[in-house]
């Protein structure tokens, strides 16, 4: 796992070899944004450790969508440290495992990319302690709230931090190469439906599930990837 500083004090990334997740600190308080896979707990801890911050003070886990390699390390850390898990209403039942996971619709290209992604180990099932809705304020960043942003999954969520210019996209987005729609839709039109209202949100910084964070020129750089999406 590759730990990258996005904003100094405040946000850093945690690459896995397939997705990644986010760690928000407000003086001390942790948040996570997504879980990594099912493995990776001991080095999400030990990243948490080698920042001088303490495992301990992670509060709560916000999931942006049911996908393997978002959910993974999310009940092993909140048993551990008593972290709260929140995701939205529509993905919690296959979180917690009650409901199978979506089965995307594919364009051909995707078909190998997605064999490839289904060699992370699957996530077990999750307790999901909060159930969150489209504007849903989430206690950390000065004021983040929840951006429901379906079409990758019918639960698929944005975290926007106004007050910091920071969103995470979750996979409505990508930038493994240009920033583009993410892959592995269950409804193509919605997720580019997703994608518009997020760049819309105009960030100074956007952290994707897939890609290095967007930092630069961020708003100019998302709303031409929005207007060159093919429907």
């Amino acid at each position: 796992m590759d730990l990258v500083e996005v904003l100094p004090n405040r946000l850093h990334m945690l690459r896995f070899p397939i997705g990644q997740a986010y760690l928000w600190q407000d003086d001390g308080a942790l948040t996570l944004i997504d879980a990594g896979n099912r493995e990776s707990a001991d080095a999400i801890e030990g990243a948490v450790r080698s920042l001088g911050l303490r495992p301990e003070r992670l509060e709560r886990i916000v999931l942006t969508h049911c996908h393997r390699d978002h959910v993974g390390a999310a009940a092993e850390l909140a048993a551990r440290r008593g972290a709260r898990v929140l995701a939205h209403r529509l993905d919690a039942p296959v979180i917690r495992g009650e409901r199978p996971v979506p089965e995307p619709v594919l364009l051909d290209w995707e078909v190998p990319l997605y064999a490839h992604g289904l060699t992370v180990s699957e996530a077990p099932p999750t307790p999901v302690d909060r159930e969150l809705e489209d504007g849903d304020a989430l206690g950390f960043g000065d004021g983040a709230y929840v951006v429901h942003a379906p079409g990758h999954t019918e639960g698929s969520i944005g975290v926007h931090l106004p007050r910091h210019g920071v969103l995470f996209t979750g996979d409505c987005v990508a930038a493994v190469g240009p920033v583009m729609l993410g892959v592995f839709n269950v409804d193509r039109a919605r997720a580019i439906a997703s994608f518009r209202r997020l760049a819309a949100l105009r960030p100074a910084t956007a952290c994707f599930g897939h890609g290095d964070p967007l930092t630069v020129d961020t708003a100019a750089v998302l709303a031409k990837a929005v207007a060159e999406t093919p429907a």
